[in-house]
C-alpha cells in the first residue's frame, strides 16, 4: 500500500503525461501518479527524466548495473522491479541482474563491472563512503566526463529509490514481463 494516493487530480498536464507513460511504458508508472500530486515537481522531474536519456558518455551497462546497486542497497523494489525491466530491454541478462546483490560472490561480472558496482554501493552509503583508490580503479576503464555521468547516474537513481521507498511503491510488475524475453533481444515499444 502506498503512503501517497496514486490517484492524483487529472488535470490535462497531468492526463498528457499519463498517455505518454501508458505509450512509452505499457502502464503509468506509480512514482509519477505520487508524484502528480504536485504537477510543479511532477514535471520537473519529468524534465530531468527526459535529459537523462541524452547521456551517453557511459556504456548502458555499467549505468544499468550502478543504478540497481543503489536500487537494492536502498530497498526500493519498485525500482529493482523497473530496472529489471529496463535493463533486459537493453539486452543486459535476467540472470547478471539478479545477481547485483551478491555481485561480490558471482563470477558473472567483469573488472570494470565490479568496480562500479562497488562505486555504487559506496555512493548510496550512509554517509558515502568513496575512497581516492576506488577512483582510481574507475579511471582505469572511465575517463573525466564518464565519471561525471556515472556519479550523477548513481546520485539520481538515490533520489529515485528514496522517494519511492519512502513514499511505499512497490513494483508494478515490471519484471514478470522479462520472462518472456529471450537473452540479448531487444524490445520496442511495450
Amino acid at each position: 500500500m502506498s503512503r501517497i494516493s496514486l490517484d492524483p487530480p487529472r488535470t490535462l498536464r497531468y492526463r498528457l503525461l499519463s498517455w505518454f507513460s501508458r505509450r512509452k511504458f505499457g502502464a503509468e508508472l506509480d512514482p509519477a501518479r505520487a508524484m502528480g500530486h504536485h504537477l510543479g515537481v511532477v514535471t520537473g522531474y519529468g524534465m530531468l527524466e527526459m535529459s537523462v536519456l541524452r547521456w551517453n558518455a557511459v556504456p548502458h551497462r555499467l549505468k544499468d548495473l550502478a543504478v540497481m546497486a543503489s536500487a537494492v542497497k536502498i530497498g526500493c523494489s519498485w525500482c529493482v522491479d523497473f530496472g529489471t525491466w529496463e535493463s533486459v530491454t537493453r539486452g543486459i541478462p535476467l540472470e547478471k541482474l539478479e545477481a547485483v546483490p551478491r555481485w561480490r560472490e558471482s563470477d558473472l561480472f567483469d573488472e570494470d563491472e565490479r568496480l562500479v558496482l562497488e562505486y555504487a554501493e559506496a555512493m548510496t552509503a550512509d554517509p558515502p563512503v568513496v575512497t581516492d583508490e576506488l577512483i582510481e580503479g574507475l579511471r582505469r576503464y572511465l575517463d573525466e566526463r564518464q565519471l561525471v555521468e556515472l556519479t550523477m547516474m548513481v546520485a539520481l537513481e538515490n533520489l529515485r529509490s528514496r522517494f519511492n521507498a519512502a513514499a511505499g511503491l512497490t513494483g508494478q510488475g515490471f519484471k514478470d514481463r522479462c520472462e518472456a524475453v529471450p537473452v540479448g533481444v531487444k524490445l520496442g515499444k511495450v
